[in-house]
């Protein structure tokens, strides 16, 4: 069972940092890099935005959980 949740804990972090690094930043764009405001031109969707930060709470959260199972796994045998 130990060997189990480490594997899914190991899967769990690669979607994770998938997730996190294909999210868009808060100030993405070409004006970011200069300091300007581009708020009133884009006219993007909002795209998989969602989807992603989503999956990311979720695996977060899960992440979490195994983390916090396997310590007891461990502590507890």
């Amino acid at each position: 069972m130990l060997t189990g949740a480490k594997v899914i804990l190991v899967i769990l972090s690669v979607v994770l940092i998938a997730a996190i690094l294909l999210q868009s930043g808060r100030s993405a764009g070409l004006g970011a890099i200069t300091g300007g405001s581009n708020e009133g031109t884009s006219r993007r969707g909002k795209g998989t935005d969602p989807i992603l930060a989503r999956t990311t709470t979720i695996a977060a959260i899960v992440f979490y959980v195994i983390t916090i199972f396997i310590a007891w796994i461990v502590t507890h045998p």
